[in-house]
């Protein structure tokens, strides 16, 4: 896709700076604060053992915890040098020169998908394997509920636009993966407050980077929000929030 047909969804900018403030809080953060990286990880893991993927240089982006690579190299991976911050999946990568590569939500704030997926295969050698794992559509109904109630009949655009199962098996094929496979299933968290859900995005590095950033919330507006969330609540005074998660296999 020529750089002007690519849509500018997504900052850079913005992209860059949620990375650097959530390398900050995931150096701290345990597994059970980085929840959704840690059932992506364990996901990842049992793929690779049910097809028994033998070990080999391996490319890992967006593991920003670290959690993936912990598991990958006392497994024999070779794990191949890259520096999250001047990592663009929009760009070229070296290649082709891994047999394996898996992008841990690196892939939802691309503005070309399309562009980045045919990046990817080109960096794996011959018979190389890549799992990609992304956010899907229908994620954080609830909080786009809430968001809507609190925006009323001006409502913003505060959500990431997002891929759903047949998209993303369409782009990859585009790509050029030679077998290529798309799944997905729900995650389902609940909360007892908002703070604490807004919290956890924040912590887990799925904070909003759109290019037209919205307007912030007024007082009033963030109240109507913290209203509609207790509207929600079940009778132990929880709210459930889902995400659907996305699994991209392919192989070249």
């Amino acid at each position: 896709m020529s750089a002007a047909a690519i849509p500018r969804i997504f900052s850079q900018h913005r992209r860059r700076a949620r990375l650097q403030r959530h390398l900050r809080l995931a150096a701290g953060a345990t597994p059970q604060d980085q929840f959704l990286r840690a059932h992506l990880v364990e996901d990842v893991i049992d793929r690779l053992d049910f097809i028994r993927f033998a070990p080999c240089d391996t490319l890992v982006l967006g593991d920003t915890s670290g959690l993936l690579t912990q598991q990958l190299a006392p497994r024999g991976h070779r794990l191949l040098s890259v520096d999250p911050l001047r990592t663009d999946e929009e760009q070229p990568l070296p290649g082709p020169q891994a047999g394996l590569i898996v992008s841990l939500l690196a892939l939802d704030t691309v503005n070309d998908l399309p562009g980045a997926l045919i990046h990817l295969r080109r960096a794996l050698l011959p018979g190389g394997l890549f799992i990609g794992c992304m956010i899907g559509a229908g994620t954080l109904p609830t909080l786009r509920h809430i968001l809507l109630a609190a925006d009323r009949e001006r409502p913003a655009a505060r959500l990431h636009p997002q891929v759903d199962t047949q998209a993303a098996s369409g782009l990859m094929a585009r790509a050029g993966f030679t077998r290529q496979v798309v799944d997905g299933h729900s995650l389902t968290v609940t909360y007892r407050t908002l703070d604490r859900l807004l919290a956890d995005l924040r912590l887990q590095g799925l904070t909003s980077v759109l290019a037209d950033a919205p307007p912030a919330l007024t007082r009033a507006a963030l109240a109507r929000a913290h209203a509609a969330f207790a509207e929600r609540a079940d009778a132990e005074g929880r709210v459930s929030e889902t995400f659907e998660l996305l699994t991209l296999t392919g192989w070249v």
